[in-house]
């Protein structure tokens, strides 16, 4: 995989388990890497859910291949986050990882 093809820098989000200051457990996302990605928008569409609309965008993001990704993390880019859906991995190559992915109707990453 060429470099050039990765141009947006992008952090994957994983939930993690914390103590707040009351000793209540709550999670809540970390960063788990920083990484060169190809970020593409594949589609795009809009709902009205109680009467209010909502848009969202369905994304690939290509990263090089790595273990540890999966489907229960999110991707951070300068465009918002967005929850992944599938990890498809390049199983002949292992050159890299296709996360497909849908953008999060508020950008809070809640």
């Amino acid at each position: 995989m060429k470099a050039g093809q990765l141009r947006h820098r992008v952090e994957i989000l994983q939930r993690v388990k914390e103590k707040d200051k009351s000793g209540a457990t709550v999670a809540v996302w970390r960063p788990l890497a920083k990484l060169w990605a190809d970020v593409r928008h594949v589609s795009g569409s809009e709902t009205m859910r109680n009467d209010v609309l909502t848009a969202s965008v369905r994304a690939s993001v290509r990263i090089r291949w790595r273990t540890g990704i999966s489907a229960d993390m999110r991707v951070k880019t300068e465009n918002g986050i967005y929850v992944i859906s599938a990890v498809i991995p390049d199983l002949r190559r292992r050159e890299f990882l296709d996360l497909t992915c849908e953008s999060l109707p508020d950008e809070s990453g809640n």
